[in-house]
């Protein structure tokens, strides 16, 4: 393993190689006692080097060449990134059966447990704090896309690959999916993957990732932001289990946004400021690429109703043409109740995607079950 990481570009001199002793010791022994989260992956372990620094150990549970070739794309495109917003590396262990990679350790976990899972009252998600992290998470994947020596597609944006540090400024994390592909090369043609509720329709649709993709899987983390649901929802009424995205676009589209806000920010946050970032995670939701702005136009504009919350009347209004189009070219969001949920570890996080029994690839829009 160690000849084929070398032969990737030389990347992995720049990351350090630790030995198996060291990461036992640091886990003690990959105690129990030390586990952060479990998952259908593997499962990481929160470890203590002997320089004294902490850090995120993850362990595969089993592996196969797929996993092999995750683990080596992951230490190819993160030994690349040297970004505050992203998740570092700081190395790898070969020497067991199964690799190992290791990560700093953020300390206040995935954004999914803070929208989703933490008290009603959590003071940490009020609006500001929530603009903070989409800018963040925006900048990053700026960065990514335009930045970095080669452009990167991340492949897998959801809120529990966004890691939250000891000041709640986010962390994009786990590339074991991501692409670097060249200058010139506008997608990449894949066997489609990703997680329910995130994944371009586009995509879906054709087979091919390109940058938008990951524009519309930050747009559904705006919209879990702004109303506090999750990617995969139940409407009350119907009792239709859809996306968030489309649920999302028809509240915006019917000017029914202050109905779907989160209740817990709903009197802490400017509307107007809300309706700006709305309007934003809107044109990241279109479900035609080129209607989608790129990351950097979407940093630029959130950086813009962040810093100046007075004059948040954004200038990106939807027009009627676009929304008409749109509904022509709807997909199938509805997800019916009947496969598997299964958790999975995705970089030092928890996360829940869907699983069929029937095939390899995990199901995205398409009917699920419980």
């Amino acid at each position: 393993m160690l000849q084929e990481l070398n032969t990737r570009e030389g990347y992995v001199e720049k990351t350090r190689v630790f030995n198996s002793r060291e990461l036992e010791k640091a886990t003690e022994n990959f105690s129990e006692n030390r586990v952060l989260g479990h998952g259908g992956q593997g499962t990481v372990y929160k470890g203590m080097l002997v320089d004294g620094r902490t850090v995120a150990v993850k362990k595969s549970k089993v592996i196969d060449e797929d996993k092999l070739q995750e683990f080596i794309n992951e230490v190819v495109i993160l030994s690349q990134i040297n970004h505050r917003h992203v998740v570092k590396l700081l190395g790898c262990c070969l020497e067991t059966e199964v690799p190992m990679l290791v990560y700093e350790f953020i300390i206040n976990g995935n954004l999914f447990k803070h929208i989703h899972e933490e008290e009603s009252d959590d003071y940490t998600m009020l609006w500001g704090m929530r603009l903070r992290i989409a800018v963040d998470i925006a900048g990053a994947l700026s960065y990514l896309h335009s930045s970095a020596s080669s452009p990167i597609y991340h492949r897998d944006i959801k809120s529990t690959n966004i890691l939250l540090d000891e000041k709640y400024r986010a962390k994009v994390a786990d590339f074991g999916t991501s692409r670097s592909v060249t200058i010139d090369q506008t997608h990449w043609t894949t066997v489609i993957s990703g997680t329910v509720g995130y994944v371009d329709p586009e995509y879906y649709q054709s087979s091919q990732y390109t940058e938008k993709s990951d524009v519309y899987s930050f747009g559904v983390i705006l919209a879990e932001l702004i109303t506090g649901d999750k990617p995969v929802i139940m409407v009350q009424n119907t009792q239709e289990i859809v996306a968030l995205a489309e649920h999302f676009r028809v509240a915006m589209k019917e000017k029914r946004l202050t109905d779907i806000i989160d209740a817990r920010i709903r009197n802490d946050c400017k509307p107007e400021q809300v309706m700006a970032v709305a309007k934003v995670a809107m044109k990241c939701l279109s479900s035609k690429g080129k209607k989608r702005p790129n990351m950097r136009e979407v940093f630029t504009e959130l950086e813009r109703i962040c810093t100046s919350p007075e004059d948040s009347q954004v200038h990106n209004r939807i027009d009627e043409e676009e929304e008409e189009e749109e509904e022509e070219e709807e997909v199938v969001t509805t997800i019916n109740r009947g496969d598997s949920w299964s958790i999975s570890v995705t970089a030092p996080a928890l996360s829940i995607v869907a699983s069929s029994p029937s095939s390899d690839v995990e199901p995205l829009f398409p009917r699920l079950t419980w």
